[in-house]
């Protein structure tokens, strides 16, 4: 199967390239690094040329105010390049959860992307993840400073980046979901919790103190950043990932 995977060599693309190339699929990675732009549609139309499937992964530069007009475009861009190629299912990376945070801007954003992929009559599928262990050092660098760090108890069920990629990488080879594959870890912590597993295996005397209005996560309301009921839970677990 050819498949061309936009953001193929990011954190998630390059691991999803690596997996279908591994799989015997036809899998070529594509960014502005390759010469393919999706804001401008540069090079869309020839990485799109025989593709069966298009996985998009390319990401908001911000995640600010500024992030809805940024997936409007690529989006926009994508899709018409898609049903020009005849290509058979669009896949898309978003967050579980994503459309109960209304108070944040870049996930009313990948929201936006959700909807514009649902109405653009390609067949598709969504993959929904939670957070990612990679993204927990940035997540407690918010509201770090060199005496200790406030957190929010907000819960999270985050899963390792191999696993995303390999949730994607399933998803992309099979028929289109016209639908949602929610993906998570397999343990819930609090977010304050996890930042005191996170500094204590790092060796880090600062100390986490919890803070329900401390970062952006503060803004999520209850457990929807949770896994839900009918999502695939990842095996790899955040001690086994930390102690690699």
């Amino acid at each position: 199967m050819k498949i061309a995977v936009l953001g193929g060599t990011g954190l998630i693309g390059s691991q999803v390239v690596k997996i279908l190339r591994t799989a015997g699929h036809d899998a070529v990675g594509h960014s502005q690094s390759t010469g393919v732009d999706l804001l401008t549609g540069q090079g869309l139309a020839e990485a799109l040329k025989d593709a069966e499937v298009v996985v998009n992964l390319t990401n908001s530069p911000t995640f600010d105010d500024a992030s809805p007009a940024f997936f409007q475009t690529t989006m926009d861009n994508l899709l018409a390049a898609a049903k020009q190629a005849g290509v058979g299912h669009a896949v898309v990376l978003s967050i579980v959860g994503v459309d109960q945070v209304p108070d944040l801007a870049y996930y009313r954003a990948k929201v936006l992307q959700e909807d514009i992929l649902k109405a653009s009559g390609v067949p598709y599928s969504i993959v929904r993840a939670t957070q990612f262990f990679e993204f927990i050092d940035a997540v407690i660098s918010w509201t770090a400073d060199e005496s200790g760090v406030r957190l929010p108890s907000t819960p999270v069920q985050p899963m390792a980046a191999a696993d995303v990629a390999q949730a994607v990488a399933d998803v992309s080879v099979g028929a289109p979901l016209q639908g949602v594959r929610n993906v998570a870890g397999p343990d819930v912590f609090g977010l304050d919790d996890l930042g005191r597993i996170t500094l204590a295996a790092k060796g880090d005397q600062r100390t986490v103190t919890t803070d329900d209005t401390a970062g952006m996560f503060a803004a999520v309301p209850g457990d929807v950043l949770i896994g839900k009921e009918d999502a695939v839970l990842a095996p790899t677990s955040y001690r086994e990932w930390l102690a690699r």
